[in-house]
């Protein structure tokens, strides 16, 4: 059997588990779920930006038939010096194409691209696995690196990319590891030789999840009792691990181990399918708290890699829409009040916050779920426009988390799995509500769905902003409706019609 054609991204896979390769070439059926685009939007644009790093560059669009490109770096490689984007190489049937080569005349250096914050483990991989091909291939590689991004880079005016971006030589490692990646590349050919026709067996492990959380997860796991060890809410997955290398694997296995009390009290809700649990002085502690106007609000937020804003980093949560629902006080009907960002908005931060203040002026309880976000999005802001401040730290001053109570288990049933997350909490409050379930709603089911849609908004028809849009408001209204309901539910829990 001839070499498998092996890309550095195969390779990648390969690191963390070279299982996930077979399942890729022969049980692709079974894959969770479609690869998130956001995520590749985000490299792509990353991508583009440092590209310019070096000034001029001959680009090689990676859309190109394999062949195509390899053959036009080539040709620009005996074009030296310059600086080449997605430079194709192939050696031995191991296939790479590098983010930035910088082609001296005495030999040339990679730059590896990368829309993380960090450097992982799994990066330098990446470089050493190029630094094969190109050195076997008879390049003189001066230099193997990896560019990433500057979390601690605040933008101005204009975008400067040098402070953007961090530059880490790592090519003493890369070399270090060049008898690893050949070792490596031949275990990699000789496994998907010997399981042309049957299916290898992989132990579930650490890699599952570490660099990257496999998506072959629900398909290795089908012979796994449900549920188990791994359904805990909140455990460590070392954790997790640790009982399931032991044995102790199912619920019933685990009832008797000494775990951290929430995890047992899951364990035993579960199998003992126990009537719900409620600490009425909690609830109403929470409930004595509130003072009207009621102002039930949630922000959505998105983030850049490379900051669109003045004065943001990357990575920054923007919040560019919130719902808001007002009681005025005992017996008013039920308010709602929106604000939805425009997508070419370059003051979207501050017009989010002034709308924010015209629709709560006075000094109600300002009632979130998961007060930490909102609250640091508040204090963000304030530092941002300090004029503003007052009216950041008003609100964070009146703020109430209906959270708290479930995250205490203060208020607990064998429906919220252990969890405290909203998206548990209000099917467990309000089973088989149609009007309260999130995978009714046309467009937008989730958090991460709301950020991803915000952010393609610029790159729609006028008819797609529109759709987008409606599925935002949609969503979003019903985030703080879900927690008119948790209050409504709070009281008909303590039964005093005195208590807000």
């Amino acid at each position: 059997m001839d070499r498998i054609f092996l890309s550095k991204s195969d390779y990648c896979k390969c690191v963390q588990c070279e299982k996930i390769l077979w399942l890729d070439k022969y049980r692709s059926d079974v894959l969770e779920s479609e690869t998130d685009e956001s995520v590749f939007e985000t490299g792509r644009q990353v991508g583009e930006i440092a590209k310019g790093l070096f000034g001029d560059y001959e680009d090689i669009p990676s859309d190109n038939p394999i062949k195509a490109r390899i053959e036009k770096t080539e040709r620009l490689i005996k074009d030296k010096p310059n600086v080449i984007a997605e430079a194709s190489f192939i050696y031995d049937n191991n296939f790479c194409s590098v983010d930035i080569l910088k082609n001296d005349v005495d030999g040339v250096e990679i730059y590896e691209v990368k829309s993380s914050t960090k450097i992982k483990d799994i990066y330098i991989d990446d470089v050493a696995y190029q630094y094969f091909v190109l050195s076997n291939l008879g390049l003189n590689v001066k230099k193997a690196a990896i560019v990433y991004i500057n979390n601690e880079y605040i933008r101005g005016t204009e975008l400067n990319i040098e402070q953007l971006f961090n530059i880490e030589n790592i090519t003493d490692i890369a070399v270090e590891k060049q008898d690893e990646i050949k070792s490596n590349i031949d275990f990699i050919n000789e496994y998907m030789k010997n399981y042309e026709e049957n299916e290898p067996v992989k132990e579930l492990g650490k890699y599952c999840f570490d660099p990257y959380s496999c998506s072959f997860w629900d398909y290795c796991t089908r012979d796994l009792p449900t549920p188990n060890v791994f359904d805990i809410s909140g455990m460590y997955k070392s954790k997790k691990f640790e009982k399931y290398y032991d044995g102790k694997i199912s619920f019933k296995d685990l009832e008797h181990e000494s775990l951290n009390p929430k995890y047992l009290e899951q364990i035993d809700f579960e199998l003992n399918n126990r009537e719900e649990k409620i600490n009425k002085d909690a609830v109403k502690q929470v409930l004595c708290s509130l003072k009207y106007p009621l102002y039930f609000i949630d922000y959505e937020t998105c983030q850049y890699a490379i900051p669109e804003y003045e004065g943001t980093k990357p990575y920054q949560q923007i919040p560019f829409q919130y719902s808001l629902h007002v009681i005025k006080e005992p017996g008013a009907p039920i308010e709602h009040k929106e604000y939805l960002a425009e997508a070419d908005d370059d003051n979207l931060i501050r017009t989010f916050a002034e709308s924010m203040i015209e629709d709560m002026p006075e000094d109600g309880s300002v009632i979130v779920y998961n007060k930490a976000f909102e609250a640091t999005r508040n204090k963000e802001i304030g530092k941002l426009f300090p004029d503003l401040e007052d009216e950041m730290k008003r609100f964070n001053d009146n703020m109430v988390d209906l959270m708290v109570p479930f995250k205490n288990r203060d208020y607990y049933t064998k429906e919220m799995k252990g969890s405290y997350s909203i998206k548990y909490v209000l099917p467990a409050l309000y089973p088989d509500d149609p009007e309260l379930d999130y995978s009714n709603l046309p467009v937008v089911h989730n958090g991460f769905e709301a950020a991803h849609a915000f952010l393609s908004l610029k790159n729609k028809t006028p008819e797609e902003q529109s759709e987008i849009r409606d599925g935002l408001l949609k969503y979003c209204e019903l985030d703080t409706y879900a927690m008119v309901k948790i209050w409504m539910k709070f009281k008909e829990v303590i039964g005093d019609d005195d208590i807000l």
